[in-house]
């Protein structure tokens, strides 16, 4: 049940903000509470009731002094559960009431102290439901990575009821779960999100952000989200104070919709933007940046998240000079037009390093042993890693990807297999190699030295600005007449790997 726990656990911290704003508790009691140096029942039990009753906390409060790794926490956790009573009510209905308490935010490792203290009171209100703790606890972890899922934006093909049941195979202490349970959790999910409680000064400043008024514990003083999809776990953090890296007019092509899906005929119009790179979110804006000047519902909608994405030049686009290629962590391709050639590798170097830097370490690979390939969530957060931790990090999952590359490549497909299969492994090895390269890139920005390519250390001005003036469009602008379609424009809708006598060796 660990990898289980770990992936829908780290896929619940990208709901919500990276960073903590803790809360300065009133009292001695608040004193020993942040420094994990009370055990005292009695006290564990007074601070639970104030929690539970909202005594001077906020519901983003509860999830902070529930997932302290301390014996005090723990207490805590364990009396502020005794005001719930789970007796009779199935898991799912369960798990919604108690979300309904508190917003569910934190580190990973906080969120899932939380969810244990849930999964020990459901089982002991209903211990003849479940056959033990550990499978509540299993059966919560995969509801809300389900969640995710079913109501996720940038994570491929949805996942079906069969599959989710044939997910949880052997994960009840070595047997299988009622598949009528399943079944029912599915539906349940699937039906309706689960979401947790949002304080009202956080819903008020949500709306007044123009962003979803339900996107639980995605807002907070510092840190707002970009919302595609209604779905907090993977919307694109947008952070007012981050460093603004590069600006200058681009124009967009949008060639490759999620998943590599080509775009409808009518939606592939050259577009020419203001582009703003600041943190880890490119915006595509009408008009110059201004930094004292909100940004318009157009502007969020236009924005593209760089973490985990990959720029190149677009050597297969031949009907305009200067192309750059940017494929995003949902697999969405889109060219952009520089307007030269000097300006194009300079956009190309400065997301490349924002996206090495700043990247979180993947989710791990989903539940189980699915038979169908899928690719794994890639967080929208920011890593929290050093530069040389991150490093590491990059060069260990090279080496994970080059041996797992090579693995498939040494067992191709029966000859005789046709369609979902051979399509499947194709999708896998497009996939492996798309992400040796990036990260060999990565790789290399890293022990080049970030600093100075961040910093302005190319062609172009320095990366830190506050605004820029707007350069004339030159002959070589974005906008020009209309050309025949280009065959090679089809390209990166598909898997871009030749066919498997070529690719295996």
């Amino acid at each position: 049940n660990a990898e289980l726990q770990n992936v829908v656990l780290d896929a619940s911290a990208a709901m919500g903000s990276n960073e903590l704003w803790e809360k300065d508790a009133t009292g001695a009691l608040g004193h020993d509470l942040s420094n994990g140096s009370s055990s005292n029942v009695e006290a564990a039990r007074r601070l639970a009731k104030r929690l539970y009753h909202l005594d001077r906390f906020k519901r983003s409060d509860v999830a902070k002094h529930l997932g302290k790794n301390n014996e005090f926490s723990k207490l805590v956790g364990e009396e502020y559960l005794k005001f719930f009573d789970f007796t009779g009510m199935t898991l799912d209905y369960s798990l919604r009431s108690f979300f309904k308490a508190f917003s569910l935010i934190g580190e990973t490792q906080e969120r899932e102290r939380v969810l244990i203290h849930f999964s020990s009171r459901y089982y002991q209100c209903n211990p003849n439901t479940i056959s033990s703790q550990d499978g509540v606890h299993c059966l919560t972890c995969a509801m809300m990575l389900l969640n995710t899922d079913l109501h996720g934006h940038n994570i491929g093909k949805k996942m079906t009821c069969h599959e989710f049941i044939a997910n949880l195979q052997g994960m009840d202490d070595g047997k299988d779960f009622p598949k009528g349970l399943l079944k029912a959790l599915y539906n349940s999910i699937k039906n309706e999100k689960l979401e947790w409680a949002v304080d009202e000064e956080e819903k008020k400043k949500s709306h007044s952000d123009g962003t979803d008024e339900k996107d639980n514990g995605s807002q907070t003083k510092a840190v707002s989200r970009i919302t595609n999809s209604n779905n907090p776990f993977l919307d694109i953090p947008q952070d007012p104070s981050a460093a603004v890296y590069k600006t200058g007019f681009l124009a967009r092509k949008i060639h490759a919709d999620m998943d590599g899906k080509k775009t409808p005929r009518g939606k592939r119009g050259w577009k020419t933007f203001y582009a703003v790179l600041k943190g880890t979110v490119l915006y595509l804006q009408k008009d110059e940046y201004k930094p004292e000047k909100a940004l318009s519902e157009e502007d969020l909608k236009n924005a593209v998240s760089v973490h985990h994405a990959l720029a190149s030049k677009a050597t297969d686009y031949e009907k305009k000079p200067n192309v750059l290629k940017l494929k995003t962590a949902d697999w969405r391709v889109l060219l952009f037009q520089a307007q030269s050639q000097e300006e194009m590798q300079s956009w190309i170097n400065k997301i490349n390093c924002v996206a090495a830097v700043f990247s979180a370490p993947p989710f791990p690979a989903a539940i189980g042993s699915q038979k169908k390939f899928s690719r794994p969530l890639l967080p929208a957060t920011t890593t929290k890693l050093s530069q040389d931790e991150q490093l590491k990090s990059h060069e260990a999952k090279l080496k994970q990807i080059s041996t797992e590359l090579a693995e498939h490549r040494s067992y191709p497909p029966d000859k005789k297999l046709k369609g979902k299969e051979v399509d499947d492994y194709k999708l896998k090895d497009h996939y492996l190699e798309f992400e040796k390269n990036r990260y060999e890139i990565y790789i290399g920005l890293l022990k080049e030295g970030v600093k100075e390519l961040l910093s302005g250390g190319e062609n172009d001005a320095p990366g830190l600005k506050k605004s820029h003036s707007s350069p004339s469009l030159n002959q070589e602008s974005p906008v020009s007449a209309k050309v025949k379609r280009n065959v090679s424009e089809r390209k990166d809708y598909r898997p871009e790997t030749p066919s498997i006598k070529q690719k295996v060796t």
